[in-house]
């Protein structure tokens, strides 16, 4: 489960953190919004820091499909059906902006661009009207899309919207030249180097680290979901997973980059491998930590793609998180209203190469006192968040019964066997809830709640991974920290003495 971008990315590793240290501005997450960010400021003359838990490109961006379009799937129909024309229109401009920077510094720095058609495009005659109504939102906001009534694609398909000159590119690639860029700049790039946390100290923020403190007058969180809980961002998200795979085939691939309007989900594009051109298939998306076993979800992509693709040969297979705003909208600007010390950006719902890109603009505009006109329609506190009121009641209901499902669950007593190989189980030894897995011949105990807000971990069997059902969190087998808004690693246990 490694992204095909991350196979022999050339990313230097770069030291971890010094404490001790002050900036201007520090920008946590070494992603896309990030380093665009933190570009942005160096740029206008900010002393710039940017601290990565991981390494750059580890989170979401090292795991995109890579494509940069603004035709998005159903996004324009959604965002219309919550907001007004004016918001809707604002939401393109701002993702036209991330475009044409993005583009534009591609260009400049030799980072490969293939421009292509995107399609939202239906999979029967029922996901026709979501089809027809992607495409009235696309004409209402100013795109110049066309409605196709006939593809000529070799899997089901109905129908489509389709926008023209549209790019895709590998996120790997991008991120190494920007992060060269950062660098040249004088802004040092800290990896392995995970935040625990931000607070107010003598006249300046305190970022603290898992290698000591450093000092900031302004703090940029740019960790997918923020790592901060004041604002309560967490229960304004709906963290996703979904499934990416690559087959080598015995044909050219279609040319243009295709999404379906209905679920399950099937996004496809073609890409270059290391050894020729690849077919990208992914889809089978749900909320972190629920809906089953993952491995039968990247199963039922490579079938699909072997039905549809004869001759197709599994070449790669991973995954990615993103995170959903309730409000439709990503949320970028301030982490409390009327305080601008500490800003954030989140809520991609997915297409984050355009929209991580508008938000760094956004954030580099707010911190330089130079906001683009349409920032207002992607702000972290606006008035019209009271219309996802019910979304937002229904999602942290649903959260709520996750939290008690867990705790319920949990099996009373364990025989002691160890797992079978890839294999997890949660378990209550005495009254600690406690995640037993087995990897690579290794079994690991450690504790089963979620240091975020309590949840109960489940196994991801794809992955081989703990996830919380609550807010996303995720966790490598031994327990350490890989992604979400918690900020420590499950903790280890030892073996009963009792067990065999």
């Amino acid at each position: 489960m490694t992204s095909l971008w991350l196979h022999g990315a050339q990313v230097p590793a770069r030291l971890r953190l010094t404490p001790g240290s002050r900036f201007d501005t520090v920008v946590i997450g070494g992603g896309l919004t990030g380093l665009v960010t933190a570009l942005l400021l160096v740029e206008n003359g900010v002393e710039v820091a940017v601290v990565e838990g991981r390494r750059v490109g580890a989170g979401t961006t090292g795991a995109t499909t890579g494509k940069v379009s603004l035709l998005q799937g159903t996004r324009a129909q959604q965002i219309a059906k919550h907001h007004s024309d004016a918001v809707l229109r604002d939401y393109v401009a701002a993702n036209q902006a991330g475009q044409d920077w993005l583009l534009r510094f591609c260009a400049a720095h030799g980072v490969a661009v293939e421009r292509a058609a995107a399609l939202t495009y239906a999979q029967n005659d029922e996901e026709m009207s979501a089809v027809r109504a992607e495409y009235a939102a696309t004409q209402k906001a100013g795109l110049p899309t066309e409605l196709l009534r006939e593809l000529d694609v070799p899997f089901p398909a109905r129908g489509a919207v389709r926008l023209a000159d549209q790019a895709q590119l590998d996120p790997m690639a991008l991120l190494a030249a920007l992060a060269a860029d950062v660098e040249s700049h004088g802004a040092p790039i800290y990896e392995s180097t995970l935040v625990r946390g931000v607070h107010h100290g003598s006249g300046e923020l305190v970022v603290s680290t898992e290698h000591g403190d450093l000092g900031a007058r302004r703090v940029v969180l740019a960790t997918g979901a923020p790592i901060l809980d004041r604002g309560g961002f967490f229960a304004r998200l709906t963290p996703q997973r979904s499934y990416l795979t690559a087959f080598s085939l015995d044909r050219p691939a279609p040319r243009d980059m295709y999404i379906s309007a209905g679920s399950p989900t099937r996004s496809l594009r073609r890409a270059q491998g290391p050894d020729g051109e690849l077919l990208l298939v992914g889809g089978n998306g749900h909320v972190v930590g629920r809906g089953g076993s993952t491995r039968e979800k990247v199963e039922d992509l490579v079938s699909w793609a072997r039905t549809w693709f004869p001759g197709a040969e599994l070449t790669h297979r991973w995954s990615a998180q993103d995170y959903s705003p309730v409000g439709e909208l990503p949320y970028v600007g301030p982490v409390l209203p009327g305080q601008s010390d500490i800003q954030l950006a989140t809520g991609y719902a997915k297409w984050g190469l355009t929209n991580g890109v508008a938000a760094a603009i956004a954030l580099a505009g707010r911190l330089t006192e130079a906001p683009p006109r349409w920032a207002g329609a992607l702000a972290s506190w606006r008035p019209d968040e009271l219309k996802a009121l019910p979304t937002a009641t229904k999602v942290n209901g649903a959260v709520a019964q996750k939290l008690s499902a867990g705790w319920l669950r949990i099996a009373i007593r364990h025989d002691g066997a160890a797992p079978a190989e890839d294999c997890g189980t949660v378990l209550r030894d005495g009254l600690h809830p406690t995640a037993v897995c087995t990897v690579d011949g290794v079994t690991n105990r450690v504790s089963a709640v979620c240091p975020h807000l309590y949840g109960i971990v489940n196994w991801n069997d794809a992955e081989r991974t703990w996830d919380c059902p609550l807010h996303g969190s995720r966790f490598a087998a031994d327990g350490t920290l890989l992604e979400g808004p918690a900020t420590s690693s499950l903790t280890p246990l030892q073996v009963p003495r009792d067990a065999p």
